[in-house]
C-alpha cells in the first residue's frame, strides 16, 4: 500500500489529500499553526512510510518545513515553478483543494525525488544573507534621501572629503550641515576640535585642521534653499544617523554569519579562491546553501539563473541569453565576486581571469557583461569542484585543466 499526502499551503491554512493507490481515501484543511500540525501529525503516524509532496510557498511553506523536519519526516518540495509546470494541465479549476490533490495524485505518475534536507546553519545564513541585503538596501535608500537633502542646505560639503562613505564624513556631515553656522558662529579651532571629537577614528590634528579649512571654503562659497530653521537640516541628522547605525548593523551581521561558516568545510574552501574575500563567502553559502545537494554545476546554474536560453524558428536564430530564473541575489555576488577576481590577479593568479582577460582580448565588440557571465559559469564549476571533492584552490592544477 502506498500512500500519498498532497499539502497545498496558504497563508494561515493547510490542505491536505491523502491518496492511497491512486484512489482518494480523505481531503482535510487545517490551520496552519500548532493545533493543525499536532493533527498532521496524528494523520502521518496512522500510516506506514507516507510520502508527502508541497510546493513551496514562500515564508509560509517554512513553517510545514520546521515541523516535517522535526517530525523527522522525508518529504518531497517543489519549486514553484516546476509545480507549474507540471500541474497547469491538470488545474483548470484552480482551488487549494484541487492542488493538493493534484500533487498527491501526480506522484504516482512522476515519482519525485525526496528533497535533500540541509543543516540547520544554511538556513540561519540564508535568513542573515536576507536580512543583510535588506539592511543594504535601507542604506542605499537612505544615502539617495541624504544627497537630496545636502542639495538643499549645503551641496558643496559633499566635497570636503575625498572619501563620502565612511565614519569621518558621516560625522563631518551631521555636525557642519549648515553652512553658516561654519562661517559666523564656529571659530577655526572650534571647527577643528569638533571634527577631533565627532569621530571614533583617529585623525591627527593637521588632518583635522585640513578638513576645517576645506570646511570653511566651501561655506563660504554655499547658499543655501532653505531657511536656517528649515526641516531639513533634522532631516540631515535623522538619515546620518540612520546610515550610521544600518552600517553597523551590516558590520554585525557579517560578523554573526561569519561564525556560523567558519564550521562549515566549504568556508576555507570557497576562501581559498584568490579575489573571495569573507563577506563574498559566507554571502555565497547563506545564498547558495548546501552545494553537495546539486547533482551538478550544470544544475546549480539553474538554481541561480545563469543558464543559457537558446531559441530558433525556422531561419531565425535568436541571441542566447541566460534564464533570469534563479537566486537574484547569488547572481549580484557572484558578477562583483568577477570584479574582485579579476583585482586580485595583479597579484594572485587565477584561470578564471585568465578565461575573463582572454575573452575581452576575442571579443572586443562583445559586452563586457556576456563575459563575465561566462566567467560565472568558470568560477561556479570551480566552486562546485572544490565543495564536491573536499580541496583548496590551486592555480597550477586549475590551468592544466
Amino acid at each position: 500500500m502506498r500512500c500519498v499526502f498532497g499539502i497545498d499551503v496558504s497563508k494561515d491554512s493547510i490542505s491536505v489529500a491523502i491518496v492511497i493507490d491512486q484512489t482518494m481515501f480523505k481531503e482535510t484543511k487545517l490551520p496552519l499553526n500548532r493545533d493543525g500540525f499536532r493533527k498532521l501529525e496524528e494523520a502521518l503516524q496512522s500510516f506506514n512510510n507516507p510520502e508527502v509532496v508541497f510546493e513551496a510557498t514562500g515564508v509560509y511553506s517554512r513553517r510545514l518545513q520546521r515541523f516535517l523536519d522535526d517530525l523527522g519526516q522525508d518529504y518531497t518540495c517543489l519549486n514553484p515553478l516546476v509545480a507549474k509546470k507540471q500541474l497547469d494541465g491538470l488545474r483548470p479549476y484552480k482551488t487549494d483543494r484541487n492542488d493538493a490533490r493534484h500533487l498527491a495524485e501526480t506522484q504516482f505518475i512522476m515519482n519525485r525525488a525526496v528533497t535533500y534536507k540541509i543543516s540547520p546553519v544554511y538556513r540561519k545564513l540564508m535568513d542573515f544573507s536576507r536580512f543583510y541585503q535588506e539592511v543594504s538596501k535601507d542604506v542605499a535608500t537612505h544615502k539617495n534621501r541624504l544627497h537630496r537633502s545636502l542639495q538643499l542646505v549645503f551641496p558643496e560639503i559633499e566635497h570636503v572629503l575625498s572619501n563620502t562613505n565612511n565614519e569621518l564624513y558621516w560625522s563631518v556631515v551631521s555636525q557642519f550641515s549648515q553652512a553658516s553656522q561654519v562661517t559666523e558662529e564656529y571659530s577655526f579651532n572650534e571647527v577643528v576640535d569638533l571634527i577631533l571629537k565627532g569621530t571614533q577614528k583617529k585623525i591627527s590634528h593637521a588632518r583635522a585642521e585640513q578638513i576645517a579649512h576645506s570646511l570653511y571654503s566651501a561655506a563660504r562659497l554655499s547658499y543655501s534653499a532653505v531657511d536656517d530653521d528649515s526641516p531639513v537640516y533634522l532631516q540631515v541628522k535623522h538619515l546620518v544617523n540612520q546610515i550610521q547605525e544600518e552600517t553597523k548593523l551590516k558590520a554585525s551581521i557579517i560578523e554573526q554569519m561569519t561564525a556560523l561558516a567558519k564550521e562549515l568545510p566549504e568556508y576555507n574552501e570557497l576562501l581559498s579562491i584568490p579575489g573571495l574575500g569573507v563577506r563574498t563567502v559566507v554571502s555565497l553559502i547563506g545564498e547558495l546553501g548546501d552545494i553537495r545537494r546539486f547533482r551538478n554545476s550544470n544544475v546549480l546554474n539553474a538554481f541561480i539563473g545563469i543558464d543559457l536560453r537558446h531559441y530558433e524558428s525556422g531561419d531565425y536564430v535568436a541571441n542566447d541569453h541566460i534564464s533570469k530564473r534563479g537566486n537574484t541575489v547569488a547572481r549580484k555576488i557572484l558578477f562583483k565576486a568577477i570584479q574582485n577576481i579579476a583585482s586580485a590577479a595583479h597579484y594572485h593568479p587565477n584561470h578564471i581571469n585568465n578565461y575573463y582577460q582572454r575573452r575581452k582580448l576575442e571579443n572586443v565588440q562583445q559586452g563586457t557583461k556576456k563575459i563575465a557571465i561566462a566567467a560565472i559559469h568558470r568560477l561556479i564549476r570551480t566552486i562546485y569542484h572544490l565543495v564536491i571533492n573536499n580541496q583548496f584552490y590551486d592555480y597550477t592544477l586549475a590551468t592544466k585543466g
